[in-house]
């Protein structure tokens, strides 16, 4: 049985030709390559809705199929992400006191969001499969921590 999926594109690396998609259903990224792609490359950047289908590949989740989202198929699911959050970045997260919190705690989309980001920019030569597994490691050290939470 063949399931599809609707997400977003986190981050997609068109040099080495791999990026990762965020499912809007929650749980964890998915590996994409721009071999699976049914639309022109050009066209995947982050924040991009798309439509996939995901496999179990041999380090983990991968989509294939990937096409764009019709919109006109758009539900309320496939809303921007954090659209209905507080705003956020160094004015939004001072106390009514004016004075910074302690720590921000951020979702777990979120963080995993950001880490992938700072992974590709500092160390490009990773795999996606060790990507994932640093990844994965780092969410469950940030919730351990509690700088992120479900």
């Amino acid at each position: 049985m063949v399931n599809t999926v609707v997400g977003r594109v986190v981050r997609f690396d068109g040099a080495r030709g791999y990026g990762f998609i965020a499912p809007d259903h929650g749980g964890e990224d998915v590996f994409l390559h721009a071999n699976d792609l049914m639309m022109p490359e050009s066209f995947v950047h982050s924040g991009v809705a798309v439509e996939f289908e995901i496999e179990d590949g041999d380090r983990g989740l991968k989509a294939s199929s990937v096409r764009l989202l019709d919109r006109s198929d758009a539900g309320p699911e496939t809303a921007s992400p954090g659209r209905d959050r507080a705003p956020h970045g160094p004015a939004a997260s001072r106390g009514e006191d004016g004075e910074d919190p302690m720590c921000d705690v951020l979702g777990v989309a979120e963080y995993t969001r950001a880490v992938t980001e700072l992974l590709l920019e500092t160390a490009p030569d990773l795999t996606g499969a060790q990507i994932l597994d640093i990844r994965r490691r780092l969410v469950q050290f940030g919730k351990s921590h509690g700088w992120a939470e479900d």
